[in-house]
């Protein structure tokens, strides 16, 4: 456990001596920093959330020992198609929301080899819900949700803060309460999948994540976030690179035409020459201050002052 905790310490410090731009100070020593954060927070590991084709959708809660009213909660979903990638290979990358002091839950999903479209998505709302039922546990201000996700995460982060309970699509996990976030930072995510499986933008991922269904347009056009752009939905901000090799940029783009459309509050940040992420400490802080601009226009951020739940 010691030699874990030890582990634990020396990436925080690593991540953060890499990325001054995102939570330190100027002249901050990474590794007292690391420590600061480490000792601020109550983690809870691998809880069930779901059970579904009889496996176990798991979810991490980082719980801020700081706040002594309802915190501001980051849900977070990690990239990797739909077909890979896991949520304690994406713990760094939150590390911008712990240094502010939030809660953050970091969810594992349903990938291709255990369940097809739409399962991913239906996890998604299941866990926002699940968040739901136990945020007086966890110390969660459910006025101050936000979803965030990168890459196939990104697409997941739209489509939990977005579908309406009319879909049906989080009947795994039914209930009363109305699924609502205040906002959703959305890295590179699939806004429109019926692009990706056929036609010059085809990619593997999306064409495995689909399989052989028959009604493969319909689902894929069930779970893509364009579809759902309405008035009354969370604010959106998005971000990517102009030259992303695999979510084409065009897709962003359209979101945020639909969503300026619709009169959602919503803004794109783009990363000239940006790849498929992996930007620079310069591009990351340019994101971070858009993200964290974006999110005090509706004082997100901040704690609240009386207790909401």
């Amino acid at each position: 456990m010691r030699k874990a905790i030890l582990r634990s310490i020396i990436a925080l410090s690593l991540a953060l001596s890499f990325a001054p731009a995102l939570v330190l100070a100027q002249g901050a020593d990474p590794f007292a920093k690391a420590l600061h954060i480490f000792g601020s927070y109550r983690v809870v590991p691998n809880v069930t959330y779901l059970t579904a084709n009889n496996w176990d959708a798991k979810l991490d809660v980082y719980q801020s020992r700081e706040a002594t009213i309802p915190n501001p909660t980051l849900i977070y979903f990690h990239g990797g198609g739909w077909t890979g990638g896991t949520k304690e290979g994406s713990s760094l990358t939150f590390l911008p929301f712990l240094d502010m002091g939030w809660n953050v839950v970091n969810v594992e999903y349903r990938l291709a080899r255990v369940s097809l479209a739409p399962a991913a998505v239906q996890d998604g709302l299941c866990a926002l819900r699940w968040v739901y039922r136990n945020a007086k546990d966890y110390n969660v201000d459910t006025n101050r949700l936000v979803l965030m996700g990168n890459s196939a995460g990104g697409h997941l982060a739209l489509t939990t803060g977005m579908i309406p309970a009319s879909t049906a699509l989080d009947s795994l996990c039914p209930g009363t309460e109305e699924l609502k976030v205040a906002a959703i930072v959305n890295w590179y995510g699939i806004t429109d999948v019926n692009e990706l499986l056929a036609g010059p933008n085809v990619r593997p991922f999306a064409v495995t994540w689909l399989g052989g269904m028959m009604n493969r347009d319909d689902v894929a056009k069930r779970v893509s976030p364009l579809t759902y752009v309405r008035a009354g939905i969370p604010a959106i901000i998005s971000i990517q690179g102009d030259a992303d090799p695999t979510v084409p940029y065009s897709q962003n783009v359209r979101l945020h035409q639909a969503l300026d459309k619709a009169g959602v509050r919503n803004q794109l940040v783009t990363i000239p020459a940006g790849k498929h992420g992996g930007f620079t400490d310069a591009e990351m802080m340019k994101a971070y201050q858009a993200i964290r601009a974006f999110l005090d226009k509706d004082n997100i951020r901040k704690q609240s002052t009386n207790n909401q739940q």
